[in-house]
């Protein structure tokens, strides 16, 4: 249902009326003002019929950059990219139904991952909202189980406090996305507007961030006895900005520390008290530790599948949790905690080291020592040994660690999409700073490679970023290399090409007795020539002795995106494994245990 002539004339008569004292304004310019409000730099968006207005609206100011992406998944991950890599709430525009629906796996992305988000939707006019008009989906009902709120604007007059909401919602708390659905007669009739708000206030969202003093004295006693203490770390921590404060507790009690996926850079991979990422992909030092500590400290992670296993395993073995989050429905919810501190991490690390700071009481030097002689003696085995010195192909592996060797004194942010590249950069490149490591962890998502390095490369021009993808995730978003192009975002790609979907390949030989099913790609593009046609610089890398020379010429070619197509080994798995239902020190340390 298109708005009449009629509605059009009536609603400017209304706002051209004599002796009116308060600005009259459309809902667009209403919206734009709220985003200029917020300090937003970019929206990444692509435009259709119920969001013209607004896009009307974007064409008559100049301090916001809209960049026009090639899907709407893209832009929901392009501006995901863009809010991980900053702190920032990312901002994305789409239009109605289609447009909503393409925008979904990117939305999801970010609430699995808790990234602060708002996404501007356009919705069919008002009054043909539930008469199933051309372009209309029920944009509250598909997204409300991927975010962490939306609203419908029903009224032009609500759209300043309905965005300064969203934004708040978006950034506190435990952050995540926010939909803002704006039906078309919304964003083109007139309100009064007197200004952006300057505060908000909800009664039924008030998240806390001081954590309970008498919670954080009990975990004080507790961290300070234990003979076997470790620090677990998760997101939390990076979205929490309290990298500082983890580092300073860690160097104070001299504890080893571990960071989940999400966590990495959190405390430096470069520190000897960092014993590597955990998990299904950890370290044998790092799971070992998890299962054998007698007192955890857990900040801002979830003790999700992915890093426990299976919850009765780990609930083995006798030792005392203390879990730290913003979010109160994580606690207990699959490990049963001793003491559960609800507060922002920030803030109850820094109270915690005040703690520690004026105790009289210290760590057990003799049995720290003795926990660090067995976290060596496990450490020595050495777990992510691979075949260096293969000059016959180029392993994986091979290519991270000459990537990392490279870039690690560089100001260098590292994207990747989903799969064994994904663990192999995860394990390969060590990360010392917070948010240079930016994935898909929760959803695991494909195709978010190229849009996150996007993103991150608006928001940083003068840093290097580089995509680790393989050849089936790139598939996913690769239309974005010529929003690349438009919008000048130089990004190096680095393609593990295996010809196979690698990590479901790696299950069905573990798990299925070798019947690949459907993992081979049999019909791949040349992405060299690929990489021409969008504009921009491929190579093809076939020898291990090449591939040193190649990074070294992409990372020369500073003004252009470079498309480095590594051709590695199809038959290489990412080891350690842990296999679903197993507990995290029943790992899989190489084919010869397969």
């Amino acid at each position: 249902m298109e708005i009449s002539k009629a509605e059009i004339a009536s609603a400017a008569a209304a706002s051209s009326g004599a002796g009116n004292t308060t600005q009259e304004l459309m809902g667009a310019e209403v919206l734009v003002k709220a985003l200029q409000a917020e300090g937003v730099q970019y929206v990444w968006g692509y435009p259709g019929g119920a969001v013209l207005y607004i896009y009307d609206a974007f064409y008559k100011q100049d301090t916001i950059q809209h960049v026009l992406v090639r899907h709407e998944q893209a832009a929901v991950h392009a501006a995901d990219g863009y809010a991980r890599a900053t702190g920032d709430v990312g901002v994305a525009l789409v239009t109605s139904g289609p447009g909503l629906t393409n925008a979904v796996t990117g939305i999801a992305t970010a609430y699995m991952d808790s990234i602060p988000m708002v996404i501007i939707s356009g919705q069919v006019p008002t009054a043909a909202i539930g008469l199933d008009a051309f372009q209309e989906c029920d944009t509250v009902g598909i997204t409300r189980p991927i975010v962490k709120h939306n609203f419908l604007v029903k009224d032009p007059k609500d759209l300043a406090m309905t965005m300064k909401k969203a934004f708040h919602i978006a950034r506190s708390g435990r952050p995540g996305p926010v939909v803002v659905d704006v039906p078309k007669d919304v964003s083109f009739k007139k309100t009064p507007y007197a200004g952006y708000p300057d505060k908000v206030e909800m009664r039924s969202y008030n998240p806390v961030r001081k954590g309970h003093g008498g919670q954080i004295r009990k975990a004080l006693q507790l961290l300070l006895a234990a003979k076997r203490p470790y620090i677990y770390t998760g997101g939390g921590v990076l979205l929490g900005n309290a990298t500082n404060e983890l580092r300073t507790l860690v160097d104070m009690l001299g504890y080893p520390v571990t960071n989940t996926l999400m966590g990495l850079g959190a405390y430096p991979a470069s520190d000897r008290k960092f014993l590597g990422m955990l998990g299904m992909h950890g370290t044998i030092e790092a799971n070992n530790a998890m299962q054998n500590c007698d007192v955890l400290l857990a900040v801002g992670a979830r003790f999700d599948d992915r890093v426990i296993g299976n919850p009765k395993h780990f609930a083995q073995n006798e030792r005392k949790i203390i879990h730290v989050d913003i979010d109160p429905s994580s606690i207990s919810k699959r490990v049963k905690v001793d003491i559960p501190i609800v507060g922002d991490v920030k803030d109850v690390l820094t109270e915690l080291i005040s703690m520690i700071r004026e105790s009289t009481t210290k760590p057990d030097a003799g049995a720290l020592a003795d926990w660090w002689k067995t976290i060596e003696a496990w450490r020595s085995r050495d777990c992510l040994k691979y075949d260096r010195g293969n000059k016959d192909v180029i392993k994986p592996q091979y290519v991270v660690e000459t990537l990392w060797n490279m870039t690690k004194d560089a100001d260098a942010y590292i994207t990747s999409d989903v799969g064994q590249h994904q663990m192999w950069a995860a394990q390969y490149y060590r990360f010392d700073e917070p948010r240079r490591w930016i994935n898909s962890g929760g959803l695991g998502t494909m195709g978010v490679g190229i849009p996150y390095a996007m993103g991150i490369k608006l928001a940083k021009p003068d840093s290097e970023v580089f995509t680790i993808t393989g050849e089936g995730s790139v598939q996913m978003c690769i239309q974005e290399l010529s929003t690349c192009l438009q919008y000048n975002t130089p990004i190096k790609i680095c393609s593990l090409n295996n010809r196979y979907l690698g990590m479901v390949r790696q299950w069905q030989e573990i798990e299925y007795s070798g019947r690949y099913s459907h993992s081979y790609m049999d019909a791949l593009p040349n992405f060299v020539k690929l990489a021409e046609a969008y504009g921009h610089v491929g190579m093809l890398i076939e020898r291990p002795q090449d591939v040193e020379p190649a990074l070294r010429e992409a990372r020369k070619l500073k003004d252009r995106t470079v498309f480095m197509d590594f051709r590695t080994d199809p038959t290489e798995n990412v080891f350690p494994m842990v296999k679903a239902g197993m507990g995290i020190t029943e790992m899989l340390m190489g084919s010869e245990d397969l």
